[in-house]
């Protein structure tokens, strides 16, 4: 993985990949620039034997290509697109796999800004959407469909897992069964799945029977807080399509962008493995805590739980993602956030330092006061994402600040 994709001896020699800073690429002559376009606009197939060239950096560059070919093999999935931000990434390929006066049917529990695009920004594209309860039955889903949308096409099924900030899991079996349910000879309803907390280090949805697998790669992929992309991933036939959008979107992700994600990838496994052995010291040490009324970590999950066989089926550790109920009224949560020292107050997630954020009146203030509510966004609520420092400065931490929580 290491190495993927590169051949040193394209590139002079360079034991790494080089940053191709470049906007435009020669081609050796005219013919072939013709035949790169003749398929590039889909005027006609590529040829088996065919090796098409660089063109413009809008389309693709080399340093996208290569972490490309690396995220593909963490997630097994076929093909891989690289975008500049993990909302670009949504979007596009919702936009790109929808069609107007069609459905989506959606998890309760997304990330602000995908809930805002879905239910505000589509609409306007003449898109509709339904939010579904994953512990329904998959009859109780399709007979609410039908009773709200009649026979409506249904293009995609959209799910987070685990979601942001509750980290709710959800059943991708069960999910991708309901997609080739509501799949007509005419229309095949696709699984859009945002994997962002758990990665694909800890879980693989293409395995359960997701189409696309989705990620902010700001976050763990990337894991340093210094770049801004997202990547959709799946079989090449959907991605294809994808990348058809993205290029008259214009919102592939940059080559410098695109050679820092390559030195993260590098690290993304022990990174990923250290900040998870953390989150589970500190789930530990806040659920005894009397000023803390509820923690949600996966790796806390009980034998008796009836999501204990779904976690362990579907990821492989509990992550670095805790959420914490801080008993009291949102002063007391704001307490607790201002007086954190070493772990930052900031949204976003995934890096190598820690960071804590108060999602109902931040990331997903949009939402309404009922909806956070019936899911679990309460003002009490407070995400904690965990990063490489040391267990117990991170426990000293938010002992401290705890302690001046009323």
């Amino acid at each position: 993985m290491m190495s993927y994709g590169y051949d040193p001896h394209l590139s002079e020699g360079a034991a790494k990949t080089p940053l191709f800073q470049t906007s435009t690429f020669v081609f050796k002559n005219s013919k072939e620039g013709r035949a790169y376009f003749e398929v590039a606009y889909g005027l006609r197939k590529k040829k088996n034997s065919e090796d098409l060239p660089l063109s413009y950096a809008r389309i693709n560059n080399p340093n996208a290509e290569i972490a490309e070919e690396r995220l593909k093999l963490w997630d097994k999935a076929e093909s891989c697109a690289l975008f500049q931000s993990g909302m670009a990434a949504i979007s596009t390929s919702i936009l790109e796999l929808s069609k107007p006066g069609g459905l989506i049917l959606h998890s309760s529990t997304l990330y602000g800004g995908t809930n805002h695009f879905i239910k505000d920004v589509l609409p306007k594209y003449n898109i509709s959407s339904m939010e579904f309860d994953d512990n329904d039955s998959l009859d109780k889903i399709i007979s609410e469909k039908k009773k709200k949308f009649g026979d409506i096409d249904v293009n995609i099924v959209y799910i987070e897992s685990p979601a942001n900030p509750t980290n709710q899991i959800i059943d991708i079996e069960k999910c991708s069964e309901l997609a080739k349910k509501l799949s007509t000879k005419k229309n095949k309803a696709l699984l859009l799945i945002d994997n962002t907390f758990m990665g694909p280090i800890w879980s693989k949805p293409i395995d359960f029977g997701a189409d696309v697998v989705l990620y902010s790669v700001t976050k763990y992929l990337g894991g340093h807080s210094d770049i801004v992309a997202g990547a959709a991933l799946g079989k090449k036939s959907v991605i294809d399509r994808i990348k058809s959008s993205r290029v008259f979107f214009g919102n592939i992700s940059s080559p410098f962008t695109s050679w820092l994600l390559l030195r993260s990838l590098e690290t993304l496994k022990i990174r990923m493995e250290k900040e998870a052995e953390t989150a589970l010291k500190i789930a530990k040490y806040l659920v005894k805590h009397p000023k803390i009324e509820k923690v949600n970590y996966l790796g806390l999950i009980s034998k008796s739980n009836k999501q204990y066989k779904l976690y362990k089926k579907q990821y492989g550790a509990g992550g670095a993602m805790i959420t914490i109920y801080v008993k009291g009224d949102l002063d007391n949560a704001y307490r607790f956030l201002d007086n954190l020292k070493l772990i930052k107050l900031a949204v976003s997630l995934g890096g190598t330092e820690s960071l804590a954020c108060h999602p109902g009146t931040m990331t997903h203030v949009d939402v309404n006061e009922k909806t956070k509510n019936r899911i679990g966004i309460t003002n009490s609520l407070v995400r904690l994402s965990i990063g490489l420092e040391d267990s117990d400065d991170l426990i000293y931490d938010i002992k401290n600040a705890l302690n001046e929580c009323k």
